[in-house]
């Protein structure tokens, strides 16, 4: 059996939905980051989280040094954070915006998330042409009231916040 073309497995993965997350390094002086949706748990013993980030991102030198990490999971009014994240920005244009903060590392945590994972960098392992860094918390912050933010079919979608 043939491997699917790259296409074909693209428009597959865009059917799986995922949160969009700003994914961040560094120091509130030197701030880097980006967004992401290839994010995920990895065990809660120690906790700890995975990053999947494209080789060929210039942010990628800065996560490789294997200092700090922080997943700032973005809530439902976030679509334009997201996409100034994402575009070809300076660092310091990405950073302008929303209120940033530390935690224990010293990455920049977004205040205003739904959630943020501040983690100290365990590991990079590379796959394909993407490098996969694993984080462990040492620190988060969540907000429960916070709606979700998602993307699916290569759209954003809002998930609201039920309590109860």
């Amino acid at each position: 059996m043939l491997a699917p073309e790259t296409s074909a497995y693209r428009n597959a993965m865009a059917r799986l939905g995922a949160a969009v997350n700003i994914v961040t390094t560094g120091t509130l002086d030197n701030p880097i980051g980006f967004t992401a949706s290839a994010v995920c748990s990895v065990t809660d013993s120690p906790p700890t989280v995975l990053v999947c980030l494209n080789r060929t991102s210039r942010a990628r030198s800065a996560f490789c040094e294997g200092g700090p990490l922080c997943v700032n999971v973005l809530t439902s009014s976030h679509q334009d954070l997201s996409n100034h994240f994402a575009s070809p920005n300076t660092m310091a244009e990405r950073f302008a915006t929303g209120h940033w903060h530390t935690l224990a590392t010293g990455a920049p945590v977004l205040q205003e998330a739904a959630a943020s994972f501040d983690c100290k960098i365990s590991q990079i392992v590379e796959v394909g042409t993407h490098s996969v860094i694993f984080g462990v918390v040492q620190a988060l912050v969540s907000h429960d009231n916070a709606e979700g933010l998602v993307y699916f079919n290569r759209r954003y979608h809002s998930l609201p916040c039920h309590q109860g």
